[in-house]
């Protein structure tokens, strides 16, 4: 355990119940995101999320007085009470543990976890030694609302609390799950409104900041006697069968101990942290692109499995991820998003179902390296979906996506946003990158080399790309790749701009597309000019439209979101062309673990606690932003540290070095 009694207020812990609901909130206790709560959970896994239980008032009364352990800001610069200045310590693992020390000495240890598989948070107070006269309540803040929105007081929010079987209900709006208090203490009711919260980090987003919560009771207490258990849990349709029988001590137990044994399965925290992003979707499972705002998005989860599923050796929940988005083919294209509301997907993205055939074929070869059985049905539909993206591709789609006369593949109207670099604020893309990007046509031909056994005509038209890629895109005065060709659709234009989309031509996929010579200077000049301690800058500092930090409101964070900010997911391409373009050698390795790796590794403590942040500012110090508990930046660390990365080489499949060597 660590003291926290200075730390930051900005350090988050999340607590996920493997459906798409969590908890998080900072060390401090402070709620500075709307994201924050104690339960927060899907009603359509993993998305329709909805907070019910925000935070609680906490206080402890000895015959020194009252004192409280929680916080909360208010609007004008109002913190109240002042609970954070009596945390003394706080752990993360295997939950999140605070230490509280009072005025009069009375040390109060508070636990917090959230059980795998069910929306059920349990929460417990102790004293830490033997003491007379302590007693302890609790005011749940109450709200019911969609994640993404505010709370505000009104006459429609329902107080009424059902008491049945020790457990107190309540349900604030009909068309939304009951809250289920269960808890060894004494219910009060007392209904209130506590007004105008204020959350600092949506205020700094340019977003609305402040809201009002409703507190139908409280609980209360005699600590002296024993531990303090209290669990919240979410009642619906989908969720008939909470584990909420009887007592609340026995019912915690036998959580705490489950979930204990569970987490210690684990081997390493990484593999814990990564288990947080594996949950259900339907009858089958996907993978959340982060919290506390994300849900699954197709690009994402691709690119996430690799680290999150292959690496950790889940490759059960790997097949099951792969078979659900086959699916979901249309057109040749993979959605990018399941929308939080309504039925339609969108397919925005040129390069979704491009990372899905390259994450069925590092899939299969892990399958093949350790003989494990797959169904030749599944086998079958991962080719058929391969097959199917493929010709979608080569005939022509959505967006203008088309396979080109020259075997590369064109994309992009205007208005529209299909690669990774996103950004669109109102009509403006900030990136639209119309034309030929170099990321999509490494992706596109490292595709068509997976599938040349598919089909004889796949072969061919890789042999021809690859040589039109090599002439094509090659900027020689630089010594590096333009990041579009045929820039705007204007045949012989380009895009010079210096990015890190163009690793992805020496690393990160299954082939090297470039000579040894040219992939040397490739990786040179990125790493000259775009690697920072967090990750890849999205744009060299000297280029034109460079923005230094990700700040500000949705206009400028979002202007900013690819020019220049820094993103740690890239990092796995880049350590791994770097390593190619140095002979892959033990020793090689070792260096780029020390250099590279570790320090984005001890960020890991910095933001959202044993997980890596979205995105980081382009300019020192790198402040992380963003999202901060990100799938793709933590796979792509696991994928680093335990396949590019591993010393022993038989742990990864063999990889072809050069465009066209099997």
């Amino acid at each position: 355990m660590r003291s926290h009694r200075n730390r930051f207020i900005d350090v988050e812990w999340l607590e996920t119940d493997g459906l798409g609901g969590f908890a998080s909130g900072t060390v401090s206790g402070l709620r500075t995101r709307r994201y924050h709560a104690m339960l927060l959970v899907a009603t359509r896994p993993p998305t329709g999320r909805v907070v019910l239980v925000n935070g609680l008032e906490v206080w402890i009364e000895t015959p020194a007085g009252r004192f409280a352990l929680s916080s909360h800001a208010y609007a004008s610069d109002l913190v109240h009470p002042d609970g954070a200045q009596r945390l003394e310590a706080f752990a993360a693992q295997p939950w999140p543990h605070w230490q509280f020390r009072l005025e009069d000495n009375t040390r109060v240890d508070q636990e917090l976890f959230v059980r795998h598989g069910a929306p059920v948070v349990v929460l417990t107070w102790r004293l830490h030694a033997p003491q007379e006269g302590v007693k302890l309540s609790v005011r749940p803040l109450l709200s019911g609302r969609d994640y993404h929105a505010l709370h505000h007081e009104n006459t429609a929010y329902r107080f009424d609390a059902e008491r049945r079987h020790g457990q107190v209900i309540w349900q604030p709006y009909p068309d939304l799950p009951r809250i289920v208090a269960l808890s060894n203490g004494t219910y009060t009711h007392g209904p209130d409104w506590y007004r105008h919260f204020f959350y600092a980090e949506e205020h700094g987003r340019g977003l609305d900041d402040t809201e009002d919560l409703a507190t139908p009771g409280y609980f209360s207490w005699d600590l002296s006697q024993g531990e303090a258990v209290c669990l919240f849990a979410a009642a619906s349709q989908e969720t008939p069968s909470l584990p909420l029988q009887g007592t609340a001590e026995a019912c915690a137990q036998a959580l705490r101990q489950a979930e204990r044994q569970r987490r210690q399965s684990f081997s390493s925290t990484l593999h814990r942290a990564a288990d947080a992003y594996l949950v259900r979707r339907g009858t089958g499972k996907t993978l959340v692109a982060g919290y506390p705002w994300f849900t699954d998005w197709g690009r994402d989860t691709l690119i996430a499995l690799r680290g999150l599923c292959l690496a950790t050796g889940r490759l059960d929940a790997a097949r099951d991820i792969l078979l659900e988005w086959a699916g979901a083919v249309s057109e040749g294209m993979l959605p990018n998003r399941f929308p939080d509301r309504g039925e339609h997907p969108e397919f925005n993205a040129v390069d979704a179902s491009l990372w899905y055939v390259i994450a069925v074929y590092d899939f299969l070869q892990a399958i093949d390296q350790q003989s494990r059985p797959l169904a030749p049905s599944d086998r079958k539909t991962l080719h058929e979906a391969i097959d199917a993206i493929l010709r979608g591709y080569a005939r022509g789609t959505r967006y203008g996506i088309h396979l080109d006369d020259d075997g590369l593949l064109a994309a992009g109207e205007p208005g529209v946003q299909l690669t990774w670099m996103d950004a669109k604020v109102g009509d403006w893309v900030v990136t639209p990158r119309l034309g030929k990007p170099v990321e999509v046509e490494a992706l596109w031909l490292n595709a068509l080399w997976i599938a040349r056994d598919l089909s004889e005509p796949w072969g061919t038209l890789f042999t021809r790309g690859c040589e039109v890629f090599r002439t094509r895109f090659w900027n020689e005065t630089d010594g590096y790749l333009y990041d579009v060709v045929d820039a705007d659709h204007r045949a012989g234009d380009v895009d010079p701009s210096l990015r890190p989309n163009q690793l992805f031509a020496v690393g990160g996929l299954p082939l090297t597309l470039l000579p040894p010579e040219r992939a040397r200077r490739v990786v040179d000049t990125v790493e000259a000019h775009l690697w920072t301690p967090m990750g890849l800058r999205s744009l060299a500092p000297d280029a034109p439209g460079y923005v230094p930090r990700y700040e500000g409101g949705v206009h400028e964070r979002d202007g900013a979101y690819h020019q220049g900010t820094v993103w740690p997911w890239l990092i796995g391409p880049f350590i791994e062309a770097w390593l190619r373009t140095r002979g892959n050698t033990r020793v090689a390795k070792q260096y780029a673990r020390a250099t590279y790796l570790k320090p984005l590794l001890q960020h890991l403590d910095a933001a959202g606690l044993g997980h890596i942040s979205e995105i980081a500012d382009g300019d020192p110090p790198h402040t992380p932003r963003g999202c901060p508990f990100q799938a793709w930046s933590l796979g792509e660390a696991l994928r680093l540290a335990l396949v590019v990365l591993a010393d022993d080489s038989s742990s990864s499949p063999p990889r072809p070095d050069v465009a066209g060597t099997p």
